[in-house]
């Protein structure tokens, strides 16, 4: 793997693994930079390249009566104000291109949904900002497909490119990791493997989301054993009492010890 510029003070490449957690949905400032300065300083102990996500809009929830955002414009000054004080990368999903050069100049990686990856124009805007791309494989896509979304980064001379595996599929209200889709994938780009949108239940609970965080450490150790190049792991104070993702979102206070197992497999 080449080195990717995920910030002015932050380059990566294969010698460390790259973490990307935070909370679901920007909730707060509060919210934001005491989990922002948890991560980062648990990330360095342990030798995670740490990116701080929040999505500052939560534009594809179940029902329209759902919380999507505190605003457009107060969600992008927090995360750049996390990313120009903190001196951490940090992503966030992009979910129309019109949107694209306003999220770039807030953040330093930007994010495709997974329902997303196959939108030419949205793909094209992301790629067109030089800043890394992260595209989430979708839920009803064959592995081997995704190396199209990421020739269509890659045609706007943007080779910074990452592949993120967060389940498939598997009848109604539920997803299943296959996980031959991990050396699959790593043939056009990095692979992250999301811990917890992959034991989400989608549209499970009525009107929202489900998912079960128990079976997250089980699938995050699997992950680690087959290789990959990173995590991305939602995670909040209070799953429970989360605007958005709760029931597969990790205890902040239990992320310690998952990343210490995963950093051990990694090394095997």
């Amino acid at each position: 793997m080449n080195s990717m510029l995920l910030h002015p003070n932050v380059t990566w490449n294969s010698d460390k693994k790259l973490l990307i957690a935070g909370p679901c949905v920007v909730e707060s400032r509060d919210l934001c930079l005491h989990v922002a300065e948890h991560m980062k300083t648990l990330a360095e102990a342990i030798g995670y390249i740490y990116v701080f996500k929040a999505s500052y809009d939560k534009a594809n929830r179940t029902s329209a009566h759902s919380f999507r955002s505190i605003g457009f414009e107060e969600s992008l000054r927090i995360l750049q104000e996390i990313s120009r004080s903190m001196q951490i990368p940090v992503i966030t999903d992009v979910h129309e291109s019109h949107e694209v050069p306003a999220v770039a100049e807030a953040v330093d990686l930007l994010q495709i949904p997974a329902f997303l990856c196959r939108q030419t124009s949205l793909l094209l805007a992301a790629g067109a900002t030089g800043k890394p791309v992260n595209i989430k494989k979708g839920q009803f896509m064959a592995p081997s497909d995704m190396q199209y979304a990421v020739e269509k980064v890659q045609s706007t001379r943007n080779n910074q490119v990452l592949l993120t595996e967060r389940g498939t599929f598997f009848g109604y209200n539920n997803l299943v990791v296959d996980f031959r889709s991990i050396p699959e994938m790593r043939k056009y780009a990095p692979v992250i493997f999301d811990v917890t949108h992959s034991v989400q239940q989608p549209g499970a609970l009525g009107g929202k989301s489900g998912g079960n965080r128990a079976m997250a450490p089980y699938l995050a150790r699997a992950a680690a054993a087959v290789g990959v190049d990173g995590f991305f792991i939602e995670t909040h104070p209070e799953p429970d009492h989360a605007f958005s993702d709760g029931p597969n979102m990790i205890p902040l206070h239990e992320m310690k010890k998952m990343l210490m197992e995963l950093s051990a497999l990694s090394k095997c």
